[in-house]
This record gives structure tokens, sequence and C-alpha cells, in this order.
């Protein structure tokens, strides 16, 4: 399962590439998603590449970012009581789609410390795919 954020805005954005994104539900900077690892999704990523970053997000940070970030129906916070519960239900469904209660986008602060470049590929820069790495930039963005 998938980690993916969303790290540059739509300006000069290809029409594709646009349709991507929303498909992704990544309509803003910094918004984070879960998907599942198979072809379709990686395919999607490997055309936004210019614009995401990605990895494979461990189930501590997952709890972590379901518990600080996470939002029910109306907005509502989830907590740390019901975040390892919906945290193992991600786990299981391996996506946010199976998941009923909780929001399907993660809205997240900058990384503390900044982008090393917006522009640059991982490991110069902070696009495309980044494996196990991508759980400490989550850190440093919840």
């Amino acid at each position: 399962m998938y980690a993916v954020i969303r790290v540059r805005g739509s300006v000069k954005t290809p029409g594709e590439v646009r349709e991507t994104l929303k498909m992704l539900r990544l309509t803003r900077v910094n918004h984070c998603t879960i998907v599942p690892k198979d072809k379709t999704y990686e395919g999607m990523l490997a055309k936004a590449r210019h614009y995401i970053t990605w990895g494979e997000i461990d189930e501590s940070t997952l709890e972590k970012l379901v518990s600080k970030r996470g939002r029910l129906e109306g907005n509502k916070r989830v907590g740390s009581k019901n975040a390892k519960d919906i945290a193992k239900k991600i786990i299981k469904a391996k996506s946010l789609k199976g998941v009923k209660d909780i929001k399907r986008v993660f809205r997240l602060s900058p990384p503390s410390g900044g982008y090393k470049s917006t522009k640059l590929p991982f490991p110069r820069g902070d696009l495309g795919y980044r494996g196990e790495k991508i759980n400490s930039l989550l850190k440093r963005m919840i």
C-alpha cells in the first residue's frame, strides 16, 4: 500500500496529469491519500510523477497519520482511541476505499525543514518514488 503526497501545484499542468491527480483525489498541495499496490495505480503514479511523491507506508506511521490528520464525516477528528481500529481497517482493505468511516484525503502541513526541491526527482529532490523514506517525510508533515 502506497502513501501518495502532492508536492507541486497546478499551474501549467497538462490536462491528462490534472485528470489523473483528480482521480487520485490529490486536488491541492500537501494532500495525502493511501492507494493499493496494483498496476492501475502504478500507471497513474507514473503519469503524475512530476507532481507527487509516494512510497510504502508502515503501520505505525499510518496510525499516527489517522490519529492526527484523519477526519470523519462532518469534519470531526478521529482521535487516538479510534485510530488503531481505523488503521487496521485500512491495512486490511489495502486502501481508504474500503473504509467508510474516514475521509479519503489527509490534509497535511508543509514538512518541517521544507522540501529539498519540488522540481528534481528523489533522492536529490522530492518528486517520484521514495520507498520506505516516505515515512520520514510524513512524520515531518504530520
